[in-house]
């Protein structure tokens, strides 16, 4: 009988004794023999620091610390569809060490505290000490049902989730990350995080699979600050959605970002340290979409700018989408893919399909858009209008151009061509990455286009209109004359008869407004009769009722 109760004895202990097998070796070890920096100066039993056989709290897993109620801080975001509650089920019993706030040698059973090497006596400081504030932290007890998953749209269904990443009593808890009693993969988590391979047991981000964050190889160049300081990974396909977010602690709590300051998630690695294109030395030029003007200020959920303008990387970039896929005009590329938009009738779309979409969020119906330099004849800034094809004329952006006569393009331009936006506003300068980040020109334009009386003409100044259009047709008056007298001869700007994106239908017309005309009141005045107009008679004919340089046409024809 004797010899039959020592081997049941054993057996019962073999479990306990596997499970101390697998900790004795990691942090979670805190007695007087763990490897790590914490622990007990003399206590030698392992499990004691969290489990009791007696009086525990709860019952299962038989927990040896008090649950003291504290209130903590939750994670919030205008995102989330989730229901965040106070911490519930396995995630309070972490808490009781990793908030810091009970004395990790505080135990139930044991009248005076277990003494810790170097006086220790909560958690240190540090990333396994999260506070009481858990709004920089990946939030739990929550529940994760099928209503969530369709409710976000970029969730997995809790059904196809599968080992090791587990729900407890369908809530998504610490354990459902982390196996405080394995830490195979470090921090204790059940799987590795190298690719993301974690965060997508159940993330399902739309676009992901092919986004150049989780297929890029490019390294850090050993400049500058590391990008990814708080991965072992070295890529980044490796570090995946850590190239952005930290999921415990993150300094830039609003969706667990890296850094507070929005743009510095983004140029940590876009300032040619990891990516090939030096984004940053772009947006600090003298003419920029200035991303360092604003602080949180971007909402991911807005859906359009009409209250704060504002201009954040993220406004034109889904970085869960961006990938290097070319396109033609007017079609989005994979730079700007995902992003949101405000079509041509108007209407926000969640997914641009058009590059000008994307540019209509801030330079069409918000009222705190930009406005021209120029003081024009009409006055318009809504790009949206200026770009409608129902115009008397306007640049071929959102449709082909109205007029079927333009001899002066260039091959491989016709009129029937379509243009990106980022055909005139983009950085300048041979090699400069795509887009309107920054430039040497106002109004972000990729070449220089003077604006400015009595400028002399040349191939130079008025670089951007050449860059379409030949300067030898236009200076040998191929469409029009009289080119070469005002443009050469007077050295009259081309803005001064031309507004390069268009004249809205609403205050143009058919008439006095085709190719563009629309005056610069500086340099162009009404004639001694008050007139001030340009009269559409036929291709290639016209008159004019202006004084310009003290030149009276009333009218001149052509």
């Amino acid at each position: 009988m004797k010899k039959f109760g020592f081997i049941s004895t054993v057996l019962l202990l073999l479990p306990a004794m596997l499970v101390a097998q697998t900790i004795i070796g990691t942090q979670h070890n805190l007695s007087v023999s763990g490897p790590g920096t914490v622990t007990a100066t003399s206590e030698s039993e392992i499990c004691i620091f969290c489990h009791t056989p007696h009086s525990s709290k709860p019952a299962s897993p038989l927990w040896n610390k008090s649950d003291i109620g504290t209130t903590y801080t939750l994670y919030n975001s205008s995102t989330t569809h989730a229901t965040i509650g106070q911490p519930d089920g396995s995630s309070v019993l972490c808490l009781s060490c990793h908030d810091g706030t009970i004395a990790l040698g505080n135990v139930i059973s044991r009248t005076v505290d277990i003494d810790f090497s170097g006086g220790v006596t909560t958690m240190p400081i540090g990333n396994t000490n999260l506070t009481t504030d858990l709004s920089d932290d990946h939030p739990v007890s929550f529940v994760y049902s099928s209503a969530l998953a369709t409710s976000d749209g970029q969730l997995k269904d809790p059904a196809s989730i599968t080992a090791p990443v587990a729900l407890e009593s369908s809530k998504v808890q610490c354990i459902s990350c982390h196996d405080p009693h394995n830490n195979v993969y470090t921090d204790f988590l059940v799987a590795s995080t190298q690719n993301s391979d974690l965060c997508v047991s159940c993330h399902d981000r739309n676009y992901w699979t092919t986004t150049i964050h989780r297929t890029s190889s490019s390294t850090w160049n050993g400049n500058g600050s590391d990008p990814w300081f708080h991965t072992p990974y070295t890529t980044v396909s490796d570090n995946a959605c850590e190239n952005c977010h930290n999921p415990h602690n993150s300094v830039g709590n609003i969706r667990l970002l890296k850094y507070d300051i929005e743009e510095n998630n983004c140029l940590d690695c876009h300032n040619a340290n990891v990516a090939a294109k030096n984004i940053e030395t772009q947006v600090s030029k003298t003419y920029n979409h200035n991303v360092y003007n604003y602080f949180q200020v971007h909402d991911a959920n807005e859906t359009t700018l009409s209250n704060t303008l504002h201009v954040e990387c993220e406004d034109c970039h889904n970085p869960h989408a961006a990938r290097n896929s070319p396109a033609s005009a007017p079609n989005a590329n994979g730079f700007i893919e995902g992003t949101r938009g405000i079509n041509q009738a108007g209407a926000p779309v969640a997914a641009i399909q058009y590059e000008y979409e994307l540019c209509y969020r801030c330079h069409a119906d918000s009222p705190s858009k930009p406005i021209g330099s120029i003081t024009r004849q009409i006055e318009q800034s809504n790009t949206r209008l200026e770009f409608d094809n129902g115009n008397p004329s306007y640049h071929p952006v959102a449709d082909v151009g109205v007029n079927p006569n333009v001899p002066s393009l260039i091959a491989p331009w016709t009129v029937t061509s379509r243009v990106y936006c980022t055909d005139c506003h983009a950085s300048d300068g041979a090699g400069s990455p795509a887009g309107p980040h920054g430039s040497i020109y106002p109004q972000i334009l990729k070449y220089q286009y003077e604006t400015a009386d009595n400028t002399p003409e040349s191939a130079s100044n008025y670089e951007l209109c050449y860059s379409c259009h030949s300067r030898t047709s236009i200076l040998n008056d191929d469409s029009f004359k009289e080119h070469d007298v005002h443009v050469r001869g007077d050295n009259i700007p081309c803005s001064s008869c031309h507004d390069a994106h268009g004249i809205s239908s609403s205050q143009g017309n058919s008439t006095n407004n085709t190719h563009l005309i629309n005056f610069d009141l500086s340099i162009v005045n009404p004639d001694n009769m008050g007139r001030l107009r340009f009269e559409d008679q036929g291709t290639f004919k016209g008159r004019c009722y202006l004084n310009c340089h003290g030149k009276k046409h009333n009218p001149r024809s052509y």
